[in-house]
């Protein structure tokens, strides 16, 4: 069977390319606290929340959601309200 290569679309304006939202870990908030937060703000189910703050906890940072620049953009504010550390990178 051959293979198939993807191309990306050259017609996609830069703001449609698919953003990433990393989270930092740190030693202040607490694994509920960082848990809530990823449900509240990301809309993560309680099993994803969970999972996603244990890898920050493991690796120091991790990419929590993919999306728009626009929508993640507000999600990290949101999320660094709520004295955690995001970013959001392309």
């Amino acid at each position: 069977m051959k293979e198939k290569t993807l191309h990306k679309n050259k017609n996609l304006k830069k703001d449609d390319e698919t953003y990433s939202l990393i989270l930092y870990n740190d030693n202040i908030n607490t694994f509920d606290h960082v848990i809530k937060s990823l449900v509240e703000v990301c809309g993560h189910n309680f099993i994803q929340a969970e999972q996603c703050a244990l890898i920050v906890h493991l690796r120091g940072s991790y990419e929590v959601k993919k999306g728009s620049k626009e929508l993640l953009n507000a999600m990290s504010k949101s999320l660094n309200i709520k004295g955690l550390t995001s970013i959001v990178i392309h």
